[in-house]
């Protein structure tokens, strides 16, 4: 069963942690999962960014982003190449390493 480990973010997991995954459940459904509050405005419906992630490591084990979601994350805070969506980046059988950027686009947190 690969694993996630999420990186320190100051509000939503301020000692990181690591967690299990299963193959297919995607990176934002594995944090909410374990309590990590990542936004998600569009209900994962890859219309919005604020779910934007940083794959730090295994990035090349995730199926390549469709159109849909470049055209989003090109709108993101932060772009950097290993930038997905978490409601679009579905895990396979490697472990993932997560950064959750410290902004996002939203000016009101949505408190899902």
């Amino acid at each position: 069963m690969p694993k996630i480990i999420f990186l320190p973010h100051p509000e939503l997991c301020p000692e990181g942690t690591a967690v299990e995954a299963k193959a297919g459940e995607t990176v934002l459904d594995v944090a909410l999962k374990n309590g990590i509050g990542i936004e998600h405005a569009c209900e994962k419906s890859c219309a919005c960014t604020t779910c934007h992630v940083l794959i730090r490591e295994g990035f090349d084990s995730l199926d390549e982003s469709s159109e849909c979601e470049d055209d989003m994350l090109d709108k993101a805070w932060g772009l950097e190449p290993d930038s997905r969506l978490g409601c679009q980046a579905h895990i396979k059988d490697e472990d993932l390493v997560v950064e959750i950027p410290k902004y996002t686009i939203n000016m009101v947190s949505e408190n899902h």
